[in-house]
């Protein structure tokens, strides 16, 4: 790994960036990596679990008694969407901040893509090197979706003395249907997009087997991802609304070969991510088309 690649990881993005709470980050929270996503984890009920209550992966009430949380309460993934305002918001609710006991009605329902970026937020402030990737993960239980890969964020933090990024799961540790440490996840745990792509297109691998909370499946959710990974890579870690045009529904139906050709050979740049790092970055200096997002308001 080369100096420039690693060190962009220490960088905050305009997600990630902790603002005027980088001092307790760095001095107030565990050092170890898990017990930083423990901890993590105990601020933060998913929305799923919200909706569904005290049973599946909460029949045992590990994510806390879900009576107990205000009626009114509704996920907030539109409301803090980046790192200091989720730890700003948990002060507010709770002024010990980060707790072992904090009661379910000063929970934050935020799904992983903002678990993901506060933990980046947390180990850039500590001086580790972070970042976000998103992804699918086939290792949930999914129910009446069958054996399906769901959209899913989490991070890789950067292991010195081993020379390697380690895989971490923090949103997802306490609901695996496998046998794996969340703390350090195998390789072939994860559908990160870039294989998922280049593999459906050559018809290795079946589409539907991919699933996104919107929901939707196919090879769509597969872009969606791809894109939010590429941007992650970037230290841009954008929202679930926010993909570049060719990645609508409008635009992905009409998508000329030349256009497939394009994301196919981001998706190739991206299966090696750090050996290709100065071509994603000029990618990422020059392509309109795979910068510039739609949603919302832009």
């Amino acid at each position: 790994m080369n100096k420039k690649t690693i060190n962009h990881y220490l960088e905050f993005s305009q997600y990630t960036y902790p603002g005027p709470y980088q001092y307790l980050l760095k001095k107030n929270l565990p050092n170890d990596v898990r017990k930083i996503g423990e901890l993590v984890r105990k601020q933060i009920i998913h929305r799923t679990t919200l909706e569904a209550g005290n049973v599946g992966t909460n029949a045992d009430k590990k994510f806390g008694d879900m009576t107990k949380v205000p009626w009114y309460r509704q996920p907030e993934d539109d409301i803090f969407v980046t790192a200091s305002a989720i730890v700003a918001e948990l002060y507010r609710r709770d002024e010990r901040g980060f707790v072992n006991n904090r009661s379910e009605k000063d929970k934050l329902v935020l799904t992983c893509r903002f678990v993901a970026i506060l933990m980046a937020s947390i180990l850039k402030s500590k001086g580790i090197h972070c970042r976000v990737r998103a992804g699918h993960a086939p290792y949930f239980n999914m129910g009446s979706l069958g054996k399906v890969s769901a959209d899913h964020w989490i991070n890789q933090y950067w292991n010195s003395k081993e020379k390697r990024w380690i895989t971490i799961d923090v949103d997802g540790s306490w609901s695996l249907n496998d046998d794996f440490d969340p703390y350090n996840i195998p390789d072939e745990k994860f559908d990160y997009p870039a294989d998922a792509w280049l593999n459906i297109r050559i018809k290795k691998e079946d589409q539907n087997r991919f699933w996104n909370a919107k929901p939707e499946r196919g090879l769509i959710v597969v872009l969606w991802s791809l894109f939010y990974d590429f941007h992650c890579l970037m230290n841009s870690e954008i929202t679930y609304i926010h993909v570049p045009e060719i990645a609508t529904y409008e635009k992905f139906g009409k998508l000329s070969e030349k256009e497939l050709k394009e994301i196919d050979d981001l998706a190739r740049l991206m299966r090696n991510p750090d050996e290709n790092f100065d071509k994603l970055q000029q990618l990422w200096n020059t392509s309109k088309k795979f910068r510039l997002l739609n949603g919302g308001l832009l």
